[in-house]
């Protein structure tokens, strides 16, 4: 076991035991998710909330294609200002840190999870489909 994992575990525990709204894999998701936005827009360290939010978009469609919304509620994430909660639990355990230009405003209906997870998966699979020889 990777000590640091059991730090951040142990972490998101007292994250969710102050705010029970989401799930705790989710704090788990949005961190995969930073991972995945820094490589998508080749930043060594911070992104804004609205870069976040696209690769949470990205990585969530990769990842759970047709099952996004599903996954979404089962973790608790309604809209985008979930995410903007959960960034912002981090930043107050210190786990994230923000600077000046980050603003929880960010976060705040920056899209709409039925035309993203179902109707964007759906033109996403069809336009895969389009390219596919059978």
């Amino acid at each position: 076991m990777n000590p640091m994992n059991d730090e951040f575990y142990e972490i998101v525990l007292k994250a969710y035991a102050k705010d029970s709204r989401y799930h705790p894999e989710s704090y788990e998701f949005v961190m995969e998710a930073l991972s995945f936005t820094q490589k998508k827009f080749k930043k060594i360290k911070h992104v804004s909330g609205t870069e976040l939010l696209q690769g949470i978009r990205a990585l969530m469609l990769k990842k759970f294609g047709p099952m996004a919304l599903t996954v979404l509620r089962y973790w608790g994430i309604k809209q985008t200002d979930d995410f903007g909660n959960i960034v912002f639990n981090l930043v107050e355990f210190k786990i994230l840190s923000k600077d000046e230009h980050d603003h929880y405003e960010s976060f705040k209906n920056a899209y709409d999870f039925e035309e993203v997870f179902d109707k964007g998966y759906r033109q996403l699979l069809a336009k895969r489909l389009k390219t596919m020889r059978f």
